[in-house]
């Protein structure tokens, strides 16, 4: 975060830039799963990012709240997010039949 900019920069194992995307929210935590980045915002927004493009997955879910944590279960079925008010949110992923 430089000057109220926030950004998402993206490098190669051997250090190469790759890529960069400009975050209107301040992120408080992240988890890189699989070919995703999960994140979640002080602003209160859950955002699912594509690991390669940085490109949006889904639009950012309010949770009206501070994020403080995330968490992703070991068989990539559910999100935990832990809320600024102590609440424990759990998101399943995938399409509704299989959530």
């Amino acid at each position: 975060s430089v000057q109220d900019k926030n950004a998402l920069h993206l490098y190669s194992v051997n250090g190469k830039y790759l890529g960069s995307e400009t975050l209107k929210e301040e992120v408080s935590d992240m988890c890189v799963t699989g070919e995703y980045i999960v994140m979640g915002s002080l602003q209160g927004f859950l955002s699912i990012r594509d690991l390669y493009s940085l490109s949006l997955s889904i639009s950012p879910l309010a949770m009206r709240l501070p994020i403080h944590c995330i968490s992703v279960t070991k068989e990539y079925s559910h999100i935990l997010v832990g809320l600024e008010d102590g609440k424990l949110i759990i998101v399943g992923v995938g399409k509704p039949a299989e959530v």
